[in-house]
């Protein structure tokens, strides 16, 4: 007689527990009534993630909401996840991850609710306070004051951001942060940001998203490195609603990943396959996947398949278009809520009455959550309607009856039509002199400053270690100083910072062993060591991603680009994740790494150039600093190193050799940014420029003094911050007229610096004749110094274009040139 059906789950059951049992330490392991409440407990927590994913939807779908994504189809495998994450631990995934947020405590679903309704309060929504869509997660690295906050005694999750891949580069700093503190043994004391190194670093993608060149650039970085950064692939089959065999080589990332195990050939990765609907598999897989990432120090890849997509993308389609009916079938029987369901009952673990009250119970939950944050999200606008209301009321103008019966009837509104209500009644009570109408403008002016708080803070920093609390400290020089390469002034000033900075590390391409292609590293590494200065390999955008994620974990990261013409492929990382890091989690998180590299004038297409309006318009939220000698770029560097925001300092490249007097307290003297120096001072004309281009301006002024006329010429310095005092009007008011110089193409940063003095400084009141620019060809600059001569501003261009402005202001003193 064989075993009765009873006797099978209750073997089952036996069999599951001792799997995921056994796959725990020995601090983790339960009883067999407690492994029954941890799994109730994974079950409420996967089903109440999908509630709210419904619920979500719906929200969008009915006008409360402008955009749904959500994390439908993956509960089950991020509750089990989540088991294996430790306090330390950093998280850097995208947004499809509610469900782990909710496991480790870190969000909940009214704070969920409260990011979908776009919540500003920080304490309702603390992942950005309501600037990303939902979805985008993160924690709160930072106190009230900018500060720091511990990280080795709670769960850490970077920021999420929305571009496809763009979480890789700064995942694998967050690793790479933890094989430095484990290498450095003086940076053990830093107990708030390290356990001797033992963190790891989890990362989660879609599969569609590995297609992506951030993905594969981080693997094989992460690879090379051999740091502990566990990633999970999120595999559904489809990208949106393209499918797999458009995305994926042979369709099977496991295969074409396998490439990467650890083999006879060398170290690589651990690699797991496991089904995203099997609770105990997924359990015990990552069980061992989080104890030979965290022991070995190795990466791993978690390739979770038979994803299902319950609602489909998100709420801009409907995934019946694009699946087939076999297809959507197989969903709904594979769904690990249902799967994890019948297991349960399969295994005895509970039954069909206790899993339905859960289920009841976790429906009231989840609704009054929802409720919980709609009330608070529109109770301040509510009241924020009612006052500008009685503002209008108090105005007692009949042409605004309409605005106020509009006003009292919206139940629901957004600041938008509050803002929006108020301009239209201070436009209908023009010429009205009354204490009512004052009062109304007040209050205007009043909301302008609060909005300004809630969407549009944080851009930098606001800490006591802001780049405007810094002290500037003058350069200082012995009396028997001695003259050096440029390149020599640097490594002094690296030097120093790396002895005074335990945390600080610099790495790139070329930078260690032979000290960097132009020697200001030179020496370095083997006075510090390969873990504090390293070379990487040619990756430009995980390079900066390296530095993001070990700047977010206390270390102060110098990252160097090789060539300026090489930041484009970091572009989208610089662009999209750092600038906007501070701002889109409303001062939460920061990440003070400082990018490195060179540019304008050489020799080449591709090493030459100097896109700096794109770059100006791409990094808000990064200062562009912009020497034009390697003192300058010291004290930029020694400024940086003080504060805590991020910064791009482009050296120039025709400077590492050209002799500067070395000063006496190279480590010491910082330079404030933001403040232009008048490098020769003029009475007819004011020229305006940087870097390489200061040089050229000063053989031109020479020229054109000899024409008898004088050019005062101005080193703006830096371009984020511009002139932020104003100071190069007040040259503007002595010479009347002014000319732009730059090395971008015609339209780029010579624009963007006479929108700065012209328009927002007011220095268009003081000319008398037209502004002028001078730029670079509208191509690359052609190879050879021919090259660039005739494809870049020269000497004789600029005296020849400021020769005739100043022959059309004043024809009778300056003859035609005639050329």
């Amino acid at each position: 007689m064989g075993p009765t059906g009873e006797d099978q789950n209750k073997k089952q059951k036996k069999l599951t527990f001792a799997l995921v049992n056994k796959a725990m330490s020995k601090a983790q392991k339960i009883s067999e009534k407690g492994f029954k409440e941890e799994v109730l407990a994974d079950y409420k927590i996967a089903y109440e993630s999908r509630q709210a994913s419904l619920i979500g939807r719906k929200e969008v779908l009915t006008g409360k909401a402008k955009f749904g994504i959500f994390g439908d189809g993956k509960e089950v495998a991020q509750v089990a996840m989540a088991k294996y994450f430790s306090k330390g631990d950093f998280r850097s995934g995208y947004y499809r991850d509610q469900t782990f947020m909710f496991a480790l405590g870190i969000s909940d679903i009214q704070k969920f609710f409260a990011q979908l309704y776009a919540h500003t309060d920080v304490e309702a929504e603390p992942c950005s306070a309501g600037r990303s869509m939902n979805g985008h997660f993160g924690t709160r690295l930072l106190d009230d004051e900018g500060q720091w906050l511990s990280q080795t005694d709670r769960f850490n999750s970077s920021a999420d951001i929305s571009p496809t891949a763009g979480q890789m580069p700064r995942l694998l700093g967050l690793a790479w942060a933890s094989k430095l503190y484990r290498a450095n043994k003086e940076l053990h004391k830093n107990t708030a940001f390290t356990d001797k190194g033992n963190e790891v670093a989890w990362g989660t993608i879609g599969n569609a998203s590995t297609s992506e060149g951030h993905f594969w650039e981080v693997i094989n970085a992460a690879g090379v490195l051999q740091v502990p950064m566990l990633m999970s692939i999120w595999d559904d089959e489809y990208g949106i609603s393209v499918p797999a065999k458009y995305q994926t080589t042979k369709e099977n990332l496991s295969s074409i990943l396998s490439g990467f195990q650890t083999d006879k050939d060398g170290q690589g990765y651990e690699l797991f396959k496991v089904k995203g609907w099997d609770y105990p598999a997924l359990c015990k897989t990552y069980a061992e996947a989080a104890k030979v990432c965290r022991e070995k120090h190795t990466p791993v890849i978690v390739h979770v398949t038979e994803i299902t997509q319950p609602q489909g993308h998100s709420t801009s389609g409907s995934h019946e278009r694009y699946k087939s009916k076999d297809r959507l079938a197989w969903e709904q029987e594979h769904d690990c809520i249902v799967k994890m369901r019948e297991w349960m009952l399969t295994a005895d673990i509970a039954t069909e009455d206790e899993i339905n009250l859960l289920e009841s119970e976790s429906d009231k939950i989840v609704k009054s959550q929802k409720k919980a944050a709609w009330d608070a999200f529109l109770e301040p606008i509510l009241k924020e309607k009612e006052e500008v209301t009685q503002h209008i009321i108090n105005l007692n103008l009949d042409s605004c009856d309409q605005l106020i019966k509009d006003l009292k009837s919206n139940k629901s509104p957004i600041r938008k039509e509050v803002e929006v209500a108020m301009h239209e009644a201070i436009r209908l009570s023009i010429g009205q002199n009354s204490d009512a109408r004052a009062k109304l403008i007040d209050y205007y002016h009043q909301y302008q400053e609060l909005n300004q708080d809630r969407y549009s803070s944080h851009l930098y920093s606001q800490s006591s270690q802001s780049i405007n609390n810094i002290d500037p400290v003058k350069v200082s020089y012995s009396d028997d100083g001695k003259k050096v390469d440029g390149r020599e002034v640097l490594n002094a000033c690296f030097d120093a910072a790396f002895d005074r900075i335990p945390e600080l590390v610099a790495f790139g391409e070329d930078l260690g062993y032979i000290g960097d292609v132009n020697q200001g590293f030179a020496g370095l590494q083997e006075k510090y060591g390969e873990h504090r200065i390293m070379d990487t390999g040619i990756r430009e955008a995980s390079i900066l991603g390296q530095g993001i994620g070990a700047a977010m974990r206390g270390l102060r990261p110098i990252v160097e680009i090789q060539y300026l013409d090489y930041l484009l492929y970091a572009l989208q990382t610089l662009s999209d994740d750092l600038a906007t890091l501070q701002w889109r989690t409303k001062g939460g998180q920061k990440a003070p790494v400082i990018i490195r590299t060179r540019g304008h004038r050489l020799e080449g297409i591709w090493h030459s150039g100097s896109p700096m309006g794109m770059i100006l318009n791409a990094v808000r939220g990064v200062h562009v600093l912009v020497p034009r000698n390697m003192t300058k770029a010291a004290g930029f560097y020694n400024t940086l190193l003080e504060s805590d925001e991020p910064g791009l300092i482009i050296e120039c490249l025709n400077g590492y050799r050209t002799k500067e007097l070395l000063p006496n307290n190279i480590g010491e003297y910082k330079e404030e940014l933001g403040i232009p120096e008048v490098l020769r001072e003029g009475s007819d004309i004011t020229l305006i420029t940087y870097g390489s281009n200061c040089r050229i301006a000063e053989q031109s002024a020479i020229q054109l003094a000899q024409l008898g006329i004088s050019v005062e010429l101005i080193d703006v310095q830096t371009l984020l911050p511009f002139d932020k005092n104003n100071s190069i009007v007040d040259s503007l008011k002595n010479t009347n007229k002014v000319v732009f110089l730059d090395e971008d193409v015609s339209g780029g940063a010579t624009a963007y610096m006479m929108q700065k003095v012209l328009v927002e400084a007011g220095g268009m009141r003081y000319l008398d004749a037209e502004p002028l620019t001078i730029s670079s060809r509208d191509h690359r600059p052609a190879y050879g110094t021919d090259g660039d001569y005739y494809s870049k501003p020269n000497a004789e261009v600029i005296t020849t274009a400021i020769y005739d402005a100043m022959h059309e202001y004043d024809p009778e003193r300056f003859p035609e040139l005639g050329i």
